[in-house]
């Protein structure tokens, strides 16, 4: 098999990357709702994983302490900013 296919979805071309390929066909059985939801939970809590790691890293890197963090972070505003258009 190919490492990359175009699937066509409302007019629009998509490239699979080999990642995406081999889960569509790992999963290309029936599946029940349950099934749906404990594959999502595990992908879930893998790409948490992945993600406080390059954040610690990235801590680690940059010597921070909670305290330094914050002053960096001071005049950094995490909200979402409301659409000025409305």
């Amino acid at each position: 098999m190919s490492s990359a296919k175009n699937i066509q979805s409302e007019n629009i071309a998509t490239k699979l990357n080999p990642v995406q390929i081999h889960l569509l066909e790992m999963f290309s059985k029936d599946m029940g709702s349950t099934e749906l939801a404990e594959i999502k939970d595990i992908l879930t809590e893998y790409y948490k994983k992945k993600i406080l790691s390059e954040v610690d890293a990235f801590w680690d890197k940059k010597e921070f302490t909670k305290e330094s963090w914050n002053e960096a972070t001071r005049d950094v505003h995490m909200r979402k900013q409301e659409n000025p258009k409305g």
